[in-house]
């Protein structure tokens, strides 16, 4: 890889995390949040989530936890924090942030608020083709 391109996570709602080789400018990162970005730092270790700016207020779909109490709307990029820099994630981060998000996440309506669970890319589908009425079984997530 070329210092013009960094090797990052691509999260998109529904969907299981695809590993990207992206040119390493703000028009690209823009074209896959789908607007303005913003960037998150939520880990002590080099990486951050590069998201839209104003993907809740645009009302695009929740996607990932981000935290305990929060979510991720939209499609967001995960990459390395070379401090005034984005760079590409090690191995190491790919292998981590992978695991992390890999479960596509629906978000259940509840009188308290959005309820997460974890699911598979059919089920997804068939959540959101049911109108978040869930029909289905749970996946066993073993030991991922």
């Amino acid at each position: 890889m070329s210092e013009n391109e960094i090797r990052v996570l691509y999260v998109q709602p529904g969907k299981y995390p695809e590993e990207r080789t992206i040119s390493n400018t703000l028009r690209a990162l823009q074209e896959l949040v789908g607007g303005d970005i913003e960037c998150c730092r939520p880990w002590r270790d080099s990486v951050c989530v590069i998201c839209n700016d104003s993907g809740k207020i645009d009302g695009l779909p929740p996607n990932r936890l981000y935290g305990h109490t929060d979510f991720l709307a939209g499609s967001f990029v995960v990459c390395g924090n070379g401090g005034e820099d984005f760079i590409s994630l090690t191995d190491r981060q790919v292998f981590l942030y992978e695991r992390l998000y890999h479960n596509p996440v629906v978000f259940l309506p509840t009188p308290h608020g959005l309820l997460p669970m974890k699911c598979t890319p059919e089920q997804y589908e068939q959540f959101q083709r049911d109108g978040n009425k869930l029909k289905i079984k749970p996946i066993d997530h073993g030991e991922r």
